[in-house]
Formats: structure tokens, C-alpha cells, sequence
């Protein structure tokens, strides 16, 4: 049977609160209900998913803390918690409409200076004042390529060739 991640992931994780079969299911309903609750002073409003949730429930407050050199770029360090991302709903909403499916928050990345997202289907991203990156098609890839400093993809809207 294959390992689920390779094992410096694992073993950062590990370290970092996570256990495989880790179902924190009550803490992923709370932060759900308050993002549900949650309207911008301008309307805008975050959309909860089954996929969120999950993701939730299995890594909700895990911490990483992580620097220096990573296999192609620097390893930042990283929380797992969608109220980070709170006051985010517009932007979230702006990339859901691009990628034509709802994006909810999922944490933040290098102490505040990057949003962690995921989208419906499971795929994370990282949103930024430089742009929006591709992280993974699931958590399991995304927290590789954080936790092991893989280079993330940019995303390329039409809008950005304009």
C-alpha cells in the first residue's frame, strides 16, 4: 500500500496536530456556521461546501511552521483556519466567478500575507498580492507542495492577458 504522503510531509504534519482518521467534525460545523453567518458591510457572503467542510474536519487548526530552502522554493509557514479568511467573502467570490465554481476560506499562509483557499471540487489555491496560485487538486497535494516547497502554478485568467 502506497503512503498517503511522502514521509517528511507526514512527519511535519504529525508533528504539527494531525493524525491520520483526524474527524474534528463539530470544530468544521462551528467555523462553518460562522462563515455562514458572516455578510460583508457590502452583502458579499461566503458559500460552504461539503469539501470545505472536510477538509476542515480533517486538518482544521493544524500549524506549520516551516523555513528555509524547500525542494524549488522557500518553505513558509501555514495554519489551517477559514476564519482567517473571514473578511474575505468578495475576493473569494471574484475567483469562484473565474474559476466557474464557489471558493471558500481555508487558512492563511506566511503570517497573513497569503489566503489559502479551496474551491468545491477539493482544489486548493494561495491568493496573493502578487496573484492566485494553484496549490493541489486536493489537500493532500497542496499540503505536499507547501510542506515540501514544491514551486506552485499561477493562475492565467483571460483577463490577465488584457
Amino acid at each position: 500500500m502506497e503512503a498517503r504522503f511522502p514521509a517528511e510531509v507526514a512527519s511535519v504534519l504529525t508533528k504539527s496536530g494531525w493524525f491520520p482518521g483526524r474527524k474534528r467534525l463539530d470544530r468544521a460545523e462551528e467555523w462553518a456556521e460562522a462563515l455562514d453567518g458572516y455578510a460583508s458591510p457590502e452583502g458579499h457572503r461566503h458559500t460552504v461546501f461539503p469539501a470545505a467542510v472536510e477538509a476542515w474536519a480533517e486538518f482544521g487548526d493544524v500549524t506549520v511552521s516551516l523555513e528555509g530552502a524547500g525542494a524549488q522554493v522557500a518553505r513558509t509557514s501555514f495554519v489551517i483556519d477559514p476564519l482567517r479568511g473571514l473578511h474575505q467573502p468578495r475576493t473569494l467570490a471574484d475567483l469562484g466567478r473565474a474559476l466557474e465554481l464557489p471558493v471558500c476560506p481555508l487558512g492563511e499562509e506566511r503570517e497573513a500575507q497569503a489566503l489559502l483557499a479551496i474551491d468545491a471540487v477539493g482544489r486548493v489555491y494561495s491568493l496573493d498580492h502578487t496573484g492566485e496560485w494553484f496549490l493541489g487538486h486536493s489537500m493532500d497535494q497542496a499540503l505536499t507542495t507547501l510542506i515540501s516547497g514544491l514551486r506552485a502554478e499561477r493562475l492565467r485568467f483571460l483577463t490577465d492577458a488584457l
